[in-house]
């Protein structure tokens, strides 16, 4: 396992376009005793109601949108870009179910933990949350047609996730 320091939410720098909407991350959370993961590239950062916060869109077909539901907390992990065997990690976690299989595992990852969050031990930052709002997104609170036609031809609708970022970690 690698070894996590805190580090000032003040003091991140990166393109939020690059990093989240073209490098991706994963989100992580756990919910009696299980453990998943998927690959996320719909999400955010910013402040709402006087806190930073992270937000992450989820299918509600995905495992780990489970297990969020179930649970207060979750983790974002980011890995390094110049590490490109991540991307292949990040694509069979976004391909297969972790209901049927350890997905983690079989991505070559491993999971760490601190104050009982999960998180994947192969990333080199992580954002650990805690869930302040739960909302469904669904064809009546979407004012174009086409966004439904276009992301949602099988009705496989996401829920956003908006949590406060109590900690980052960083090794």
């Amino acid at each position: 396992m690698h070894t996590f320091q805190p580090f000032p939410i003040t003091t991140l720098e990166f393109n939020p376009f690059q990093l989240i909407g073209q490098q991706g991350f994963v989100a992580t959370a756990e919910a009696d005793g299980h453990i998943n993961t998927t690959t996320v590239t719909w999400g955010g950062m910013g402040i709402l109601w006087g806190k930073n916060v992270g937000f992450i869109c989820l299918s509600d077909s995905k495992y780990t949108k489970e297990l969020i539901d179930a649970s207060d907390t979750f983790s974002m992990t980011f890995f390094d870009p110049d590490q490109k065997k991540y991307r292949t990690s990040m694509k069979y976690l976004n391909a297969v179910s972790g209901r049927t299989e350890d997905k983690i595992a079989a991505a070559g990852l491993t999971v760490n933990r601190t104050m009982k969050i999960p998180f994947i031990d192969e990333g080199n930052f992580i954002l650990l949350l805690r869930k302040l709002a739960t909302i469904p997104i669904t064809p009546d609170v979407i004012d174009s047609v086409n966004i439904v036609n276009t992301f949602y031809p099988d009705q496989n609708y996401h829920t956003m996730f908006i949590a406060e970022i109590t900690d980052v970690l960083a090794r």
